[in-house]
């Protein structure tokens, strides 16, 4: 419901009368310059509420001339209605009064329209008054000039004349008006004066000439003046220049000043208007200009040049641009300077204005109204238009530097209070409205509203309120009242009522409750903290090549409660999709961009937005590259052995060079190419490289980065360095002697960057270490290796090699020893013994050889194991027969040993067998002669698993065992031993043994075990040593037999397919299946023996669309029953009485009457001792049936025998031909064994007809699926006796 206010009309300054109240439920007074606003919130239920006057259009100042139109605009808001009254120039001027003016109806604003008086009788200052019962508002004083449009002047022609290079100034002098002119100077053809440097148009219209030239005579300069509010313009009388050329050389001048004139000049202007500073200067040649300021900086963003830079601008002058100007002028002869006083004043303009505000009775009203301006404004009050000073004193109300301060109020202090601020540039007044009024106190925010915030922001609960007096507002949680609640530092109660949470956390979530203390009013709100936005992957900073596509991911963990968009920018700017731009794929979480180039380089952002914050990362593209090569690769420094490199980095490309690579060639021999000599960092920029004498070196050098290798920079000059003698010699000198008495010395070539001169050659020196004494024999070769003969088999040898070339040889090298060659060693190890330790392994020994003997370098002994085969003969039987058929190869067993070893045991023999052992010694060349062999033989062994271990069950408690000997008995075998238990872990589990000592048995039959349990058996064969290693195996002995379960039919047309499970661990058992024809008259058939093992059978040849009814046997006795139906259309029972139906029986007899015609003619056709056919004389192949007789006969016949050449025709083959009907073997007596049948007829390529009948089986056991019936012999298209009686 609303509620009705208390108020009072103002009694303050002078009111007009009160006037009918408008009541309204709303008040928004809306900002207009000059006035603050009431604003009661649109959501605050009221009745009956007015509003004080609000002028919502101001008048404006006004410049009119004679033909002008002069409106004055005043228009207001307010309830009630507000009424409006004008003062000019201190007078009260009523329009509605004076008939030469018209007023606009509800409004203030009116318009002359009168033509008869003068213009300037309605100049003056004007000031609009709008008023109702809550006070008067008043507008700003405007000012209305008036003035008669300018008019041409008589003038006398004007002309100049002056000499080349003089100054001229051309005046144009246009009519004066408040409507200041804009100027331009042009020619007989209405052609603008071309302007320039030389050539400058000043501000007061005049025409400037720096200096003069020829070209500048001319008769028709004209100056016209446009005056754009009096739409007039006026062209002067035209100039005439005339310039004369100067008799001697043009003098150049210094220039001087034409505008302004002297050396200073001052300025005075307003804050916020525009200013112009001019210099204008004569001289010859041209001067140039130039501005600057002499007290601070001249800023592009506060100033513009002008008019060939004759002219500083100033937009918007503020009280920094205020100071001091110069303007420069320069030419060859000399230079003037022009100073500038800028000063600037301002016009009162507001730094804080009152507020308009509702009041309760008793509250103090403090209403602060500040100004500024140059010179300081002077503050001045009123109250409903009324100065201060014109109204009594009241004790309650005081003025504090500008603030009118106004206590206790009461109803009658509602007015609208005015503030001015003047000075001598002008005046502003702000209206300020103080309404004194009661108005209940409510609250404004909705009930229950939810806040959702996430944790670690700043949550605001809302509780605006409005009333007269402003109500107080209290907050207390669900938790905690309001002393409490507010007591925490985090929480702060806002001016406006708002509950403020800083930092909030998971435990600040609730309800909380606003109420205001001094009424029953209340809402509550509920605060949701949620978590905040995360980003969890980031996209990265990629560095990438051009021409490559690049993904950015950015994964982010969001509030479940929140949905949230993914938004990516480019450096600032929004990445949109498109479907004709393929640049761009978003694919949540990744952003990929296409063929990265050069304007793809930027910063990449992803923002994770939800409704409550919004979480952001940032990833980057940088384009990198391979470095450009380096370059001004030069030689300095240069020295026998190295030089000094230096050059240039090319450009890294965004990637930083990581190292340098130097590489050579060499120019004067053919080599590979160029080779790296060295690596250095890539903030290194010279180098010194190291070389080697004799060469000729070219360099260049390579940058590396992270994204590959630069071009080569391009190559140094050639330099070389001078020859030098040999800096080393050779290594890896040695004997490589093969032949004896002959000695190879070879060694590892230098190569040729290492012959530091010309003329490289090798120095091959050696002597005999015993017996030649100190002196060397040598010879030069130039490549290895050197032989030299004659020296005697494996003698020792000092030998070295030394490098030489035509400046010296390198430093005598150290000697080596070598040997000459060797041969093979000539005597066999001597005392060659053996020590058996077990049955696989012996230890043989010998002594050592004599060196002298060996002829070379001993490197060790081999020792010879020959297998002989087994101790007995029964095993070599026994292997005989395991390897019957394969090709015997003599085992050899060969055993290498050091140098220095006397002794070695050798293991992997076989036991129980007999070896013969030998050993030889061996050098490079080969081995010696084998020692004198020496017998032993090895013990016994154990024996090798049995070769297999099959497991048959055929009953619950039986298991037997079959097995084969094992492969390798390892010495006499004499039995087995078998142990067996059961799988299952139990306190009765215990292990069987028995020893099965006749090693010719391989099966075993175990009883008496447990049909419930699974065994483990192992089976190891035994000699006299001990018991082998096992073979193991698991298995369940076999349950008796059950029938088979889970049966499953499927039934065809003339099948049925059946299928079974047996069951796991059963025996296989037999059983069989009876079934017949439930609709039909037939006895039980029976299938053969069927197996649990078969899990499928086939009963076939049944009826189509039959019901069978199936009876499944297991010893005799019925296990399972069921039946089932064929698929397709069954053929109807034929009545008991069929065959004593006299139809059917004239049919039988007319059947065998044609038979036995065919049999006579078949006879006739034999006595006769020929074969006819019957040949139709119509063309083609044609029905018997349709056919005509000719004559009534059978036609025409002919002999077979005598026209053998000549087909027979399809539909005529012979009756008799390859038909039994035709042999004396036919017969009928079958024919009365048929006590029922079913005929079908067919049309074959025959004459006759073919019958065929199903005679119904007489025993279960005559007919059955597993043993069908022979095929019927073919008869030729024609049926059989049999056929056709049945």
């Amino acid at each position: 419901m609303g509620t009705k206010p208390r108020q009072q009309v103002g009694s303050r300054g002078r009111s007009p009368p009160p006037l009918t109240p408008l009541f309204a439920l709303l008040l928004v007074l809306p900002i207009t310059p000059g006035q603050a606003a009431i604003h009661i919130p649109s959501n605050y239920h009221i009745k009956d509420f007015k509003e004080p006057p609000v002028i919502t259009s101001q008048p404006e100042p006004i410049t009119a001339f004679a033909s002008d139109d002069i409106t004055l605009t005043c228009e207001a808001s307010g309830k009630p209605t507000p009424t409006f009254r004008w003062v000019k120039d201190g007078k009260e001027l009523d329009p509605s009064n004076n008939p030469d003016l018209s007023v606009s109806p509800g409004s203030g604003t009116f318009k002359v329209i009168s033509e008869d008086n003068p213009i300037n009788h309605y100049s003056g200052n004007y000031t609009c008054y709008a008023s109702n019962e809550l006070g008067t508002s008043v507008s700003n004083q405007v000012h209305v000039r008036t003035e008669s449009p300018p008019t041409q002047q008589k003038e006398k022609k004007v002309k100049i004349k002056a000499e080349e290079g003089e100054s001229v100034i051309l005046q144009c002098n246009p009519p004066e008006s408040i409507d200041p002119p804009n100027i331009h100077w042009m020619d007989k053809r209405l052609r603008h004066i071309e302007l320039s440097e030389r050539v400058t148009q000043g501000r007061d219209g005049n025409l400037y000439f720096s200096h003069v030239v020829t070209a500048d005579s001319r008769n028709d300069y004209t100056c016209n003046a446009q005056y754009l509010k009096a739409r007039t313009i006026l062209s002067k009388e035209a100039i005439t220049l005339t310039v004369s050329p100067s008799n001697s050389v043009a003098r150049s001048r210094r220039p001087q000043m034409m505008r302004p004139s002297g050396s200073h000049s001052s300025y005075h202007v307003l804050r916020g208007q525009s200013l112009a500073l001019e210099c204008i200067v004569q001289g010859l040649p041209t001067p140039t200009i130039q501005w600057a300021r002499k007290d601070g900086e001249l800023t592009a963003s506060r100033t513009s040049t002008e008019n060939h830079n004759r002219l500083l601008s100033f937009g918007e002058v503020s009280e920094s641009d205020a100071g001091q100007y110069q303007c420069t002028a320069n030419n060859p002869q000399g230079t003037v300077i022009h100073t500038y006083s800028v000063t600037v004043e301002a016009a009162p303009y507001w730094t804080r204005e009152p507020e308009s505000e509702l009041y309760a009775p008793g509250e103090t009203v403090e209403l602060d109204c500040k100004a500024d301006g140059i010179p300081r404004p002077q503050l001045t009050w009123s109250i409903n238009g009324v100065p201060l000073s014109e109204i009594d004193k009241d004790s309650r109300l005081s003025l504090e530097a500008g603030t009118l301060v106004l206590k206790d109020v009461k109803f009658g202090d509602t007015a609208v209070y005015q503030c001015k601020a003047q000075n001598k540039h002008g005046s502003i007044l702000i209206n300020t409205y103080v309404y004194v009024i009661e108005l209940p106190p409510q609250i404004l925010t909705v009930d229950g509203k939810t806040y959702g915030v996430m944790e670690g922001q700043k949550a605001e609960l809302e509780c605006k309120s409005f009333g007269s007096p402003r109500p107080e507002v209290s907050w207390e949680s669900e938790d905690s009242g309001s002393a409490l609640l507010l007591s925490s530092p985090r929480v702060t109660l806002a001016t406006g009522g708002s509950l403020q949470i800083s930092n909030v956390s998971h435990g600040d979530g609730g309800l909380y409750t606003c109420y205001l203390p001094e009424s029953n009013v209340s809402i509550s709100a509920e605060l949701k903290v949620l978590n905040q936005t995360v980003i969890v992957s980031a996209p990265l900073d990629l560095r990438v090549q051009r021409g490559t596509a690049v993904v950015f991911t950015c994964i982010a963990k969001v509030d479940p409660e929140l949905d949230h968009q993914l938004l990516w920018r480019r450096s600032g700017q929004k990445l949109i999709h498109s479907a004709n731009d393929k640049k761009y794929t978003f694919e949540d979480p990744d952003l990929t961009v296409a063929d990265v180039q050069d304007v793809d380089e930027g910063v990449y952002t992803c923002q994770i937005i939800t409704r409550l914050d919004m979480a952001e990362a940032s990833g980057s593209i940088t384009i990198v590259d391979r470095p450009d090569p380096p370059s001004q690769l030069q030689i300095f420094n240069p020295m026998d052995r190295s030089v000094t490199l230096s050059w240039t980095p090319g450009d890294d490309h965004n990637s930083p060079v990581l190292e340098f690579v130097v590489e050579f060639e060499e120019t004067e021999v053919e080599t590979d190419g160029w080779e790296e000599i060295m690596r250095v960092s890539g903030d290194t920029h010279r180098t010194q490289v190291s070389l080697k004498p004799f060469l000729s070196y070219r360099f260049r050098v390579i940058a590396i980065n992270d994204v590959g290798k630069s071009d080569p920079s391009a190559p140094s000059n050639p330099h070389s360095t001078p020859a030098a003698v040999p800096d080393h010699n050779p290594l890896g000198v040695r004997s490589v002697s093969v032949d004896p008495d002959t000695l190879v010395i070879t060694w590892e070539e230098i190569d040729r960057r290492n012959f530091n001169g010309p003329n490289f050659q090798y120095k091959v020196l050696w002597r005999q270490v015993v017996g030649s004494g100190p002196s060397w024999q040598y010879n030069f070769t130039t490549a290895p290796p050197y032989e030299v003969p004659d020296v005697g088999t494996f003698t020792a040898f000092d030998i070295k090699v030394q490098a030489v070339n035509e400046l010296g040889s390198a430093p005598d090298p150290e000697p080596t020893i070598g040997y000459s060659g060797e041969d093979a060693p000539k005597d066999a190890p001597m005392v060659v013994g053996a020590n058996v330790l077990n049955s696989t392994a012996i230890e043989v020994t010998w002594a050592a050889i004599d060196k002298t003997t060996v002829r070379g370098h001993l490197l060790g002994y081999k020792i010879y194991l020959h297998y002989h085969g087994l101790v007995v003969k029964h095993h070599k039987e026994h292997r005989r027969k395991v390897g019957k058929g394969r090709r015997h190869v003599e085992e050899r067993m060969v055993v290498q040993t050091g140098p220095n070893e006397e002794k070695k045991v050798v293991g992997g023999l076989r036991p129980y067998s007999h070896y013969g052992v030998s050993v030889t010694v061996y050098n490079a060349k080969g081995e010696g002669p084998p020692s004198d062999p020496l017998p032993i033989q090895t013990p016994e062994g154990v024996p090798s698993p049995p070769v297999f271990l099959d497991l048959k069950s055929h009953s619950e408690r039986e298991m037997m065992l079959h097995w084969g000997p094992p492969t390798h008995p390892n010495g006499v075998l004499i039995g087995y031993q078998l142990r067996y238990q059961q799988t299952t872990d139990s306190e009765n589990n215990l292990m069987r043994e028995e020893n099965i000592d006749d090693p010719t048995i391989t099966h075993r039959t175990l009883t008496n075990l447990d049909p419930h349990s699974q065994y483990r058996f192992t089976l190891a064969g035994r000699t006299g040593v001990g018991v082998g290693m096992p073979i193991i195996k698991e298995g369940f002995t076999m349950l008796d037999g059950v029938p088979a379960k889970n049966i499953s039919l499927l039934a065809g047309e003339t099948s049925v397919n059946l299928t079974w499970v047996s069951q796991y661990r059963h025996m296989n058992v037999d059983f069989h299946i009876q079934y017949r024809n439930k609709n039909g008259h037939g006895s039980w058939k029976q299938t053969d023996k069927l197996n649990l093992a078969q899990s499928f059978y086939q009963l076939h040849d049944l009826e189509p669309g039959s019901v069978y009814k199936l009876d499944f046997i297991f010893s005799n006795k019925s296990f399972w029953k069921t039946e089932v139906r064929t698929h397709g259309t069954g053929m109807e029972a034929v009545s008991a009485n069929f065959a004593t139906e006299g139809w059917f029986i004239a049919l039988v007899s007319a059947v065998v009457l044609l038979l036995l015609i065919l049999l006579i003619l078949c006879f006739i056709k034999r006595s006769k001792g020929g074969k006819y056919s019957v040949k139709d004389k119509e063309e083609g192949q044609v029905d018997s049936e349709a056919r005509p007789m000719k004559d009534d006969t059978f036609g025409e016949y002919r002999s077979l025998e005598s026209d053998n050449d000549e087909k027979r025709t399809a539909s005529q083959p012979s009756l008799c031909d390859d038909s039994k009907l035709c042999s004396e073997d036919t017969h009928l007596g079958d024919y009365g064994n048929s006590h029922s049948a079913k005929t079908e007829v067919f049309m074959d390529e025959s004459l006759a007809s073919q019958y065929s009948a199903v005679k119904d089986g007489a025993e279960v056991q005559e007919r059955s699926p597993l043993n069908p019936a022979s095929a019927t012999p073919t008869n030729h298209g024609l049926p059989s006796s049999v056929a056709i009686l049945d």
